[in-house]
Order: structure tokens, then C-alpha cells, then sequence
């Protein structure tokens, strides 16, 4: 008997939905949502009224692309938290619902160790022990892997996440929502030693990125009251100077744990890891260390239900399921 689960992620503003079999994922379905760009950021009510549009026509692609009908279901997976509640309980709801008229078991997944599990879904799958880099909007993480269900949060961030410093840097510069992606594409064309940021150093293995928010901030503030044109003239060298100080942080931190726990298969996951120059960063520091660098195809970077299916599989395995008084978890831990 196969092991059949469809897994929902709705955990801020993607809408997506997968079918894996036997740990082999089928399909990955994503719906984005367009409505926040006007806004300069996510909407959280608007974010859950998407979900409610999108959810029911996602699933039933992933379902009927999958070749599998609702009675071949094993189970059904969620995303338990972290997350923007009212995103949140539309995917519980949805799951719950689904699972109980079919009689089927919950599966509640940890979106942050999704993340993670999120290079399983294909070769080249990193060996435990590895460590891995989880960088997104709202998280940044470096954890200790030791099995697919088996991990432990060694240094995080102690206020503001990467990808939170890099879309507000972006709303600074005048950049359009989301801003991220915006300057890893003009820092290609700067120079990364035009300006100097500050680089925070945390103790142990933590970081802490609102320091250079507000460097940044004063930054140009002060340019501008000297030359009104600075940004428009300048923005591919702010860009990628502000870019290559974010990557140093990351990078300086990720090499201190894995000299500390002498590992050398490092992972990177989350929304920013599809960033070219943490990427191309990582690149070189696997060659100069001697590391076994995995990272995962774009699409397997930011929310999406896949993930979601692959970690659901290992809890499938182990018997771990919920019941229906399941509740969402706007901030859950490990």
C-alpha cells in the first residue's frame, strides 16, 4: 500500500498545494499573490482572504495532476506555523475538513524544518550530520541536522531576519514590493567595496541585522541631502555593497559553526538562499573549506507545499499524527 499525502502550505502569501507518494513528491503547485505589491509588503488580512480564493482550485490541480483520486489518500499535511495567523487557519481549516470527511490522519509540519527537509526532494540529498543556513523574510537560522526529524537551532537571528533587512533596504532605495529579488538583480551590475556597512558581530553563533537597516538609513539620508540624485545614480554600487556586507554576516557565522562542529556538509534553504550572490558566496567558501555544498532548485526556495509533503512523509513514518484539535502557530519553535 502506497503512502499518499497532500500536503497545504498557507503560511503567508503563497497558496500551494503537492502530492507525494512513497516519498516521491508529484507535483508542487503554487499559487502567488499579487494584491500586496500596491502596499509595500504582505497584508495579513488580505493575505488570508487570497488563500480562501486560491486553496480549493490549487488543491484540486495538485490532486488531479497527481493521477491519484481522494480515496488513494493516506493522509493530509499542513503547515502548523510559523506564520501570519489568518494565512494560517485557512490551510488548518482546509486540512482538517478534508482529512475528517475522508477519516484519514493530520500531519502537522514545522514550516522552518520543511525548509530544511526541502533537499530531499531531489539529488544530490546532503548526509546527516550537515548544518544548514536558513535565510527568509521573517527567519534566519543556522541548524544542526541530525536526522530528517532530528534538529537543533544553533545561532539565530536576535532581532530582524536577512530577508527582512534586504526588502527594507529595497524600500529605502525607492524599489518596488518585493524588494529582495530587486537588489540581487542591480547588484550585479555594482561594485560591492563602493560603500562600507557595519558588520554586526554577535556572540556564539547568533545574528542581528537591524543594525545595518539603520546604517543604511542614515546613509542615505546623509548622501542625499548632499546630491538629491545619489540613489538614481548610484543604485547598482548600493546595491551590491549593501548585498555583499548581508552575505558576509551570513557567511562569517555559518563558517564559525562548522569549524565548531566540524562539519563539512553545509545546506542552505529559505526564500533568500535563491539570492545569486549568497549563492555564488557559498560557492567559493565550499571550495575554500572543502565543504559538500547543497542547494536547493528555485522553486523549492520559497513557500511551497513540497516541502511541506517531504517532511509530512518522515512524520508519516513515525506515526506522528494530529488531531483535529489541532490549532495554528503564528510563532512556533522547533
Amino acid at each position: 500500500m502506497k503512502i499518499n499525502i497532500l500536503a497545504i502550505e498557507s503560511s503567508c502569501d503563497e497558496t500551494s498545494a503537492s502530492v507525494i507518494s512513497d516519498g516521491k513528491v508529484l507535483n508542487n503547485i503554487i499559487a502567488t499573490q499579487s494584491v500586496h505589491e500596491k502596499y509595500g509588503g504582505v497584508v495579513p488580512e488580505l493575505a488570508s482572504r487570497a488563500h480562501q480564493q486560491h486553496l480549493i482550485p490549487v488543491v484540486t490541480e495538485a490532486m488531479n495532476s497527481s493521477g491519484l483520486s481522494k480515496k488513494d489518500l493516506s493522509a493530509v499535511a499542513f503547515t502548523k506555523g510559523p506564520g501570519l495567523m489568518g494565512s494560517l487557519m485557512v490551510g488548518v481549516s482546509f486540512a482538517k475538513s478534508f482529512a475528517y470527511a475522508l477519516g484519514i490522519p493530520l500531519i502537522e509540519v514545522n514550516h522552518m524544518q520543511a525548509h530544511i527537509l526541502a533537499h530531499f526532494i531531489e539529488e544530490p540529498k546532503p548526509q546527516f550530520p550537515f548544518i544548514c543556513l536558513t535565510v527568509s523574510g521573517g527567519h534566519t537560522q543556522l541548524v544542526l541536522v541530525k536526522d530528517f526529524l532530528d534538529m537543533e537551532i544553533i545561532g539565530e537571528t536576535t532581532d530582524d531576519a536577512v530577508g527582512e533587512a534586504f526588502d527594507k533596504t529595497a524600500k529605502l532605495l525607492g524599489l518596488p514590493y518585493p524588494g529582495g529579488p530587486l537588489i540581487d538583480k542591480y547588484a550585479k551590475e555594482g561594485n560591492p567595496h563602493a560603500f562600507a556597512f557595519p558588520v554586526s558581530d554577535m556572540p556564539g553563533l547568533d545574528f542581528s541585522f537591524s543594525g545595518i537597516k539603520t546604517a543604511v538609513l542614515y546613509f542615505l539620508r546623509d548622501k542625499i541631502k548632499e546630491h538629491p540624485d545619489f540613489i538614481q545614480d548610484n543604485l547598482p554600487d548600493i546595491c551590491a555593497s549593501v548585498q555583499y556586507t548581508l552575505v558576509k554576516m551570513l557567511l562569517q557565522k555559518l563558517k564559525k559553526a562548522a569549524k565548531f562542529h566540524r562539519i563539512k556538509e553545509i545546506a542552505i534553504a529559505g526564500g533568500v538562499s535563491a539570492n545569486s550572490g549568497l549563492r555564488e558566496a557559498l560557492q567559493l567558501e565550499s571550495e575554500k573549506s572543502g565543504w559538500e555544498l547543497y542547494v536547493p532548485k528555485f522553486e523549492y526556495c520559497t513557500d511551497n507545499a513540497a516541502m511541506i509533503a517531504m517532511a509530512a512523509h518522515y512524520k508519516f513514518l513515525k506515526g506522528e499524527f494530529s488531531g483535529l484539535d489541532v490549532v495554528p502557530e503564528a510563532r512556533m519553535r522547533f
